[in-house]
């Protein structure tokens, strides 16, 4: 009998279907299309380990199966080479970024290609090509021409370690979210690009895709939309007049002080006379450095300090006392606003400085409405809570009369309708070398002009030193030949921008590369990306909910508005994986020593298929879970008892004429349950059903020894279900049976529903995601019923004895999974 070898069979398949190039799509109309992407990769020096390739294996499997169900599946891979670590490394170690990468991208594909993944890499793009950044500089060049890319001088992040400006969403917690170090605040010359002119449609468009409301909720956050009104009132004792904006409005007469943020520019002109000037202009600083350090927080310990100055309300409040406070925005709204009982941060705030509070919206329930009224708590239910004033309003449910009390604020001149964001301009320049020139000529003449179209793409010199000066500018300021240059208006002397673009350029459009990456003459051929786009499955992490795929669905708006393409939302389903955890459940990281590689695993014998099944079969996709290393054993045991089985059927050369009806049932029931769970990317769910199946098998076995004639089509069938999940072992035991097309092009197999009717299923019972019994039971048992049998079950007892159970998943009619603690 041939011994299951994955050392040996892997690669002979992996050059294979290298040779043949099976997997390359084209623009065939005939089938529907399909394109699966995994979040573009940085190749980095450190090696994949087995978090990294849950990523790409769901991605995978995903390609595969639609492969077989007849789509025209596009599923490319490139890398998104530009950014801080090369350069970083290249400064260490004196090897140029470009060299770093190049060692790095040839590492990260060999590992790739060794876990069998399907990609078409004919299609394969890397953002540090010049033919590529060539079109992401065009891009700049095109949000320049709309009015969407200018340059300001700014306060903006600035990380003294990697010396370089950050975008706001790259900073957490006052720290840079690439080296971990402290940053503070620098006045630079920079470019942005306008993503507050698409702020409304970001939103709204949101509910146009099939995100995850988790994900849907952070960029609505980020994004930060409000309805409110602003209010025009006269600082006493001054010539000043202060807006202040509320989003909750429907309160107004409820108002009794005012915040204004601690680095407002109005702040200085406010306080300046005051008695206690300098003391407020001192915590305001000590406040926005505190901010600045560790990053806004809507903390419940607020702070504050009053400037000594008051408002008169137009509203009829009287004089409001303005005060800083901690959790005021100097860029939402007007940065001052106006601040009521009604609102929890507003309510902490006076209660902590002893400012008067006034209700003037209550429950109904006058129970909660006594309290209310004694200050006791905070109410804020804008929609259903009942106003007394003004008296206009008197009596009326907030929520059904908004409208009304806008018009009667306008009617009265109180105040204005305004619409509010908190998201910012997108930054996108960085004083670094590795990454894209901006395509920019500054002249004394004509200011900044761009670069001509037919001289891109504006290409990165070779340098020798990459250390940034600090002064700024990136390393390119010191080199005069690319600097100086021409103006293309005037022909006179001029320099080139030397900053370069955020990564996060590159990655906004790389989707749409993959549908014409060899174009020289464009971006992309329209006709390809409407063939091939949107994107029907997008893979990776949360991490970059609101810098990468907020800025992709920004450029492709405005790719849709140049009429480059016709739709304007580039992801139509998001799968946001959860991560694979060390043993122990720690975060997988290089600097802790705890990375698991799938070299390792491969070489000791367990074979790229046997990661694969684990990677998926360990629990739900979206969920994380620790890594098991006995877990990778079990699974290859699962690999040996299938090729064992197709051995042991080849051996025996039979042939049989009485077809059985055991054998046709358990097929079908298994398509159905595998086919099913693939539709809902029920990995681990449709893995055990094929186990289960497998153990069936070798009882049907122990009876007949191979005598019924459908033996064959049930063993096909079999290695088809598993193919999109163990690539390499079905392909080869498919030649084994005869076939001598690819698997992978075979058409997946369809149940026939005579078949289905069972009055028993077996439930897979987990502890903590792993495999601990199977149950027999009538099907359609209840939740109760089931977890009874499971925690009576010999096995399962020693697994939950003397712990506690704290959630049980039950999916009917196939698995109940018991967390334990």
């Amino acid at each position: 009998m041939k011994r299951y070898n994955p050392k040996e069979l892997e690669p002979k398949w992996q050059k294979s279907w290298e040779d043949s190039k099976i997997y390359q799509a084209t623009e065939d109309k005939t089938k529907p299309k399909r394109y699966v992407l995994e979040y573009f990769p940085y190749p980095s020096g450190a090696a994949m380990h087995v978090g990294h390739v849950r990523n790409y294996t769901i991605g995978d499997a995903i390609a595969r199966y639609n492969r077989m169900r007849g789509h025209n599946v596009l599923y490319p891979m490139g890398w998104d080479a530009f950014g801080l670590p090369a350069e970083n490394y290249a400064i260490k170690t004196g090897v140029s970024p470009k060299e770093a990468v190049a060692k790095n991208v040839t590492h990260f594909k060999k590992q790739l290609m060794q876990m069998g993944f399907s990609y078409d890499w004919s299609r394969e793009i890397n953002s540090t090509d010049p033919e590529y950044y060539k079109w992401t500089q065009w891009f700049f060049l095109l949000l320049h021409k709309r009015g969407l890319a200018y340059q300001k001088e700014s306060l903006q992040w600035w990380c003294p370690h990697d010396k370089t400006v950050l975008a706001n969403e790259q900073v957490e917690n006052g720290k840079c979210w690439r080296c971990g170090h402290e940053v503070e605040k620098k006045a630079l010359e920079q470019w942005f690009f306008k993503i507050t002119d698409y702020a409304d449609r970001l939103a709204k468009d949101l509910d146009d895709v099939n995100w995850s409301e988790s994900i849907k909720t952070m960029q609505r956050n980020w994004i930060g939309k409000s309805n409110g009104m602003v209010f025009t009132s006269p600082v006493k004792n001054t010539d000043l007049l202060i807006q202040t904006f509320s989003a909750h409005f429907e309160a107004f007469r409820a108002d009794t002080f005012v915040v204004i943020a601690p680095d407002h520019p109005f702040l200085p002109e406010l306080v300046k006379g005051t008695k206690t000037e300098k003391e407020v202009l001192d915590f305001a600083d000590k406040m926005t450095k505190k901010r600045d350090s560790e990053g806004y927080v809507d903390e419940e310990d607020v702070e504050g300090i009053f400037t000594g100055r008051y408002t008169e309300d137009p509203v009829g409040n009287g004089e409001l006392p303005i005060w800083i406070a901690s959790y005021a925005l100097s860029h939402y709204g007007t940065g001052i606003v106006k601040c009521s009982v009604h609102d929890e941060r507003d309510f902490r705030f006076a209660k902590k400085y002893n400012i008067k509070l006034k209700p003037v919206l209550f429950p109904s329930d006058k129970k909660e409405a006594e309290k209310v009224k004694n200050l006791e708590i905070c109410y804020t239910d804008m929609q259903n809570g009942v106003l007394t004033e003004p008296k206009e309003f008197n009596g009326k449910i907030a929520g059904q009369v908004r409208e009304e009390i806008v018009k009667y604020l306008e009617d009265e001149q109180l105040a204005t309708a305004q619409t509010s964001y908190k998201i910012r301009d997108w930054l996108i320049s960085r004083q670094r070398y590795w990454g894209a020139p901006i395509p920019i000529i500054h002249c004394t003449k004509d200011g900044a002009v761009p670069v001509p179209e037919d001289q891109l793409p504006v290409e990165l010199p070779d340098l020798k030193s990459f250390e940034p000066s600090g002064d700024g500018r990136s390393p390119l300021a010191n080199v005069p030949e690319f600097v100086d240059t021409t103006c293309p208006k005037c022909g006179g002397k001029a320099e080139r921008e030397t900053d370069t673009m955020d990564g996060f350029a590159c990655s906004s459009w790389y989707f749409l590369r993959f549908a014409d990456p060899n174009n020289d003459k464009k971006a992309f051929d329209k006709d390809k990306a409407e063939f091939w786009l949107p994107v029907d499955d997008y893979i990776g992490g949360a991490e970059h909910a609101v810098m990468h795929l907020l800025y992709a669905r920004f450029w492709t708006k405005v790719m849709f508005d140049e009429g480059l393409i016709s739709f304007e939302e580039p992801f139509t389903t998001l799968r946001n994986h959860g991560m694979i955890l060390a043993p122990d459940g720690q975060k997988m990281s290089k600097s802790k020593g705890n990375t698991i590689e799938p070299d390792g695993l491969i070489s000791q014998g367990y074979g790229a298929d046997s990661i694969r099944l684990m990677e998926l079969f360990i629990g739900p996709w979206n969920q994380s879970v620790n890594w098991s290393i006995e877990g990778v054993g079990g699974v290859f045991r699962f690999l040996q008892r299938v090729w064992t089985l197709v051995q042991e059927y080849l051996e025996t050369g039979k042939n049989g004429v009485k077809e059985s009806i055991e054998l046709t049932k358990l097929t079908h029931q298994t398509i159905y349950k595998v086919s099913k769970d693939l539709e809902n990317l029920g990995f681990n769910t449709a893995i055990a059903s094929l186990m289960e199946a497998t153990n069936e098998l070798y009882k049907v076995k122990a009876k007949d020894d191979f005598a019924a004639k459908n033996w064959k089509d049930t063993l096909k069938t079999l290695l088809q279900l598993l193919a999109p999940f163990a690539p390499h072992i079905t392909e080869e035991l498919w030649e084994q049976m005869g076939e001598k097309d690819s698997i992978h092009t075979s058409k997946w197999p369809v149940h026939d529903e005579k078949y289905l009717k069972t009055d028993k299923s077996t439930i897979v019972v987990q502890i903590n995601g792993k495999v601990r019994a199977n149950l027999e039971m009538t099907a359609g048992s209840g939740e109760d019923e089931v977890l009874t049998k499971a925690k009576a079950d010999s096995n399962v007892k020693t697994y939950i004895e003397n712990k506690k159970i704290a959630k049980t998943i039950y999916i009917k009619d196939k698995l109940i999974n018991l967390v334990v603690k």
